[in-house]
Formats: C-alpha cells, structure tokens, sequence
C-alpha cells in the first residue's frame, strides 16, 4: 500500500510494455491497461518475473464505462495511483483528404484523443486523493513537428490535440501538484504499423527520399521503445518536479531533417 502506482495504457506491446517495464523496475505497482489479454498478461508476467508487482487490466481506453472500472480496480487493489501513462493509440487510415471516410475519421478520434481525455478524467480524482502526481501524454513528432506523413490528417490532428491538452491542463492541475507532460516519439520500432491503413499513397506523399535514412543520431535507424520508456520514467520521477506543460520529442533529430 506504500508503494507508488503507475497506470499504463497500450501496455501490452511497444512503447507502453517498455514504460511499464522501466516504471516497475523503478519501483512502481503497474496497472497494466490493453484491448488483448494475452499480451497485458505477458506484461504483467514479465514485471513479476523481475521481482515486482503489476494488475492486468482489459479495457477500451474508447469506452467511458471500461476505463473507469479499470482505473477503480487498480486502486481498490493497490489504494493509490501516482503516474499515469496515457500511451494506448491507432495510426488508424492514412488516406487523401477527399477519401478519408467519416467513420475512418472517428475511429482514430476515439481511440487517440477520446482515449486520452477518458483516461485522464478517471484518473485525475485518484491522483489528487493521493496528494499530487504525474500524467505522461504520448503524442508524435507528427502533427506537432513533422507534417508530411502521407495522408495521416486524422492522425496528426489528434497528435497535436494531445499536447494542447497537455498545456491546457497543466495549470488546472499544477494547484493540486499534478504535473503533465507530453512525450513525442519519431520513428520508433513497434507494431504499431499493424494498425496503420494505407490508401492511395501514390496521391498524398511527399516526394522526398533520404538515402542514408531519417533519423541522424542513429545513422537513420528507428529508434527504440526503451528511448521513450526511459523519457517516461524520468517524467513520472522526482526528478522531473519542475517540468510541466511540456513536449518533449524524441526522434533523434528526425523531425529537423522532415
């Protein structure tokens, strides 16, 4: 009951596995948020192998109804939540302007941006009952520093609306020593690509190659998850206490070559 809580989301893979995993080697509980069982519970298992402690929560980070109960599961188990991780996203379809369908649209809005607002709101009351905390928004170089990814509008907007949030709420919170940030990762190894659609490529990209690849600080190889997880675990530190309201990107420089 001493122990520092995280909530995580998308925690089961990518980014959201490498946070959990660095925040419970920090000495956080984790509560472990993810649409698949199989992969929050291989999470879970990994953080307990170390030697910590983790709740395999199964939710939608969509629907208002499941976040909540995930969120009361974490502290009726664990009595406090500290840090929340709101990292669970789609790339969603990538598509020209004139033939991104409505309902393409509001798929990756609702995951995105609705997601993110659904987890914060659960989570703020518990954050204040324990005294104070930190919110970490995992947004993209997209929408926020590099606009060229072909066709990715709804994409993008949510990823720049992410950090609006952050800013917006960071002095609605800093009375209540809540502090928020937003993290913007580049190019990075995980299976996100698995929830990208494209269509029509041929129509919306730019026409720009880099031969030596994108990302200089790596010879123009994608970064890793752990590059943003270790981000992460130092915003949800101590050692972070004065930084709030603020993006911060991780891309290697990447978003300067773009």
């Amino acid at each position: 009951m001493d122990s520092r809580v995280a909530l995580v989301t998308g925690a089961g893979s990518g980014i959201g596995k490498a946070a959990a995993l660095s925040l419970a080697a920090e000495g956080f509980v984790i509560g472990a948020i993810g649409r698949t069982e199989e992969e929050i519970a291989s999470t879970v298992d990994e953080i307990t192998d170390n030697g910590g402690r983790g709740l395999a929560l199964l939710a939608d980070i969509a629907d208002e109804g499941q976040v909540s109960k995930a969120v009361g599961q974490l502290v009726t188990e664990f009595g406090r939540l500290d840090v929340v991780v709101a990292n669970a996203g789609i790339n969603g379809v990538w598509a020209p302007i004139d033939d991104l369908k409505l309902a393409e649209w509001n798929d990756t809005i609702s995951v995105n941006l609705t997601g993110t607002f659904l987890t914060v709101r659960a989570a703020v009351p518990e954050l204040k009952r324990s005294g104070g905390g930190s919110i970490i928004v995992v947004s993209s170089i997209n929408g926020t520093r590099t606009f060229t990814t072909p066709g990715a509008t709804a994409y993008a907007a949510t990823k720049a609306a992410q950090v609006a949030m952050v800013q917006q709420l960071a002095l609605e919170l800093a009375r209540h020593q809540i502090r928020i940030n937003a993290v913007c990762p580049g190019e990075i190894e995980t299976s996100v690509g698995a929830n990208t659609r494209l269509r029509k490529e041929d129509e919306t990209a730019i026409p720009v190659v880099w031969p030596e690849g994108q990302v200089p600080i790596t010879g123009g190889r994608p970064g890793r998850s752990e590059d943003v997880a270790d981000l992460i675990a130092f915003l949800a530190s101590d050692k972070s206490r004065h930084i709030t309201g603020t993006p911060i990107w991780v891309d290697g420089g990447q978003g300067l070559l773009r």
